[in-house]
């Protein structure tokens, strides 16, 4: 499906769209942009691949003249662009609303008046019972998504939802093993708190299930196993050589959840079960009031989210199999100093 065609990825510069870009610079895409505010990241990814199907944008999501340059003559467009960090969000709420909620509306409505053929986009766990204003945010833009693909002519608008994405840039893994290097003890907030495992690659598997086999206002989630913060390091610090590394826990974070949640119950009871997938049609129902305010559904009430207390827990020894996927840990196990960067 991607043969000859053109890609655009918002937010480009990301760990998610690096990931995505690595793979898809093997297909057979004429041409893959890449857009975003940060020119420096740019040249860095221009200088690290040096591919010249590859098309450097810089822009913001905020500026609608901006992203329909960046749209013009795209096939499809990966919707990575966002705001993801939770306390930023938290002090500077309405800075998340720009770019999460108008940012995407701008991206939607540049696709589907440039007759781009399949838009993805990227969103959270966070925003299944938002709690904070980042997953707030978030579950404003899947909103945002699921009612422009009710009138988005031939242009298919679908996304996916991710849980915790190991050793992403700002995530947990790298400032473990920051904090390991620097003889400083492992700071934990709640040895009892679960969160989904999966990696990159597994999230570029996702979009690409999700750019094949998604209809209008679908959600897409990965089936993940989960683990304990407490199992995660304790992991870590066996593959890094340091099993009796000092571990202090200092207290649930504002704005933090006890576990991840990537289906709420109301979406459960309607999924499809994919296989390594579920699929979370729209809710079409018009907008006669009487059928949110006086129907209801009795398995609603029987059912229960979909999250990381209640999905297949891993040990130790299996989050170490986990972690050893990551070429990046693959070589702090093997003793070498890496980045995340190699």
């Amino acid at each position: 499906m991607f043969s000859n065609r053109t890609l655009l990825i918002t937010g480009g510069t990301g760990s998610f769209g690096n990931a995505v870009l690595r793979r898809f610079l093997q297909s057979d895409l004429r041409e893959i942009r890449i857009f975003s505010r940060d020119e420096k990241k740019q040249d860095d990814m221009r200088k690290r691949y040096n591919d010249p199907k590859l098309k450097f944008y810089i822009g913001d999501v905020r500026d609608f003249q901006s992203v329909l340059s960046a749209v013009r003559g795209a096939d499809y467009i990966y919707h990575a662009a966002a705001l993801k960090q939770v306390p930023s969000c938290e002090f500077h709420p309405l800075e998340a609303v720009k770019t999460n909620v108008l940012g995407t509306e701008n991206v939607l409505e540049a696709a589907i008046g440039s007759g781009v053929k399949r838009v993805v986009c990227l969103s959270t766990d966070k925003a299944v019972y938002p709690i904070n204003a980042m997953g707030i945010s978030k579950a404003m833009m899947e909103k945002v998504m699921v009612a422009k693909s009710r009138s988005s002519n031939s242009t298919v608008i679908c996304g996916t939802r991710y849980g915790n994405v190991m050793a992403s840039r700002g995530s947990v893994i790298p400032l473990f093993i920051e904090q390991i290097r620097a003889g400083k003890p492992l700071t934990i907030t709640d040895p009892s708190m679960t969160r989904f495992m999966m990696t990159l690659d597994d999230a570029v598997d996702l979009v690409l299930y999700a750019f094949e086999h998604g209809s209008p206002g679908d959600i897409f989630v990965q089936k993940a196993p989960a683990a304990t913060i407490e199992t995660l390091a304790q992991a870590l610090t066996q593959l890094v050589g340091a099993p009796g590394h000092e571990i202090r826990v200092i207290g649930t974070r504002h704005g933090e959840k006890l576990y991840e949640a990537l289906l709420s119950r109301e979406e459960r009871v309607a999924a499809h079960d994919m296989g390594e997938y579920y699929r979370v049609p729209p809710d079409l129902r018009d907008l006669n009031y009487d059928k949110f305010v006086e129907q209801g559904e009795t398995k609603i009430s029987l059912a229960e989210d979909y999250n990381s207390h209640n999905t297949n827990r891993l040990d130790v020894e299996d989050m170490k199999k986990l972690l050893l996927r990551l070429s990046f840990m693959r070589a702090i196990a093997r003793g070498e100093n890496a980045s995340l960067e190699e």
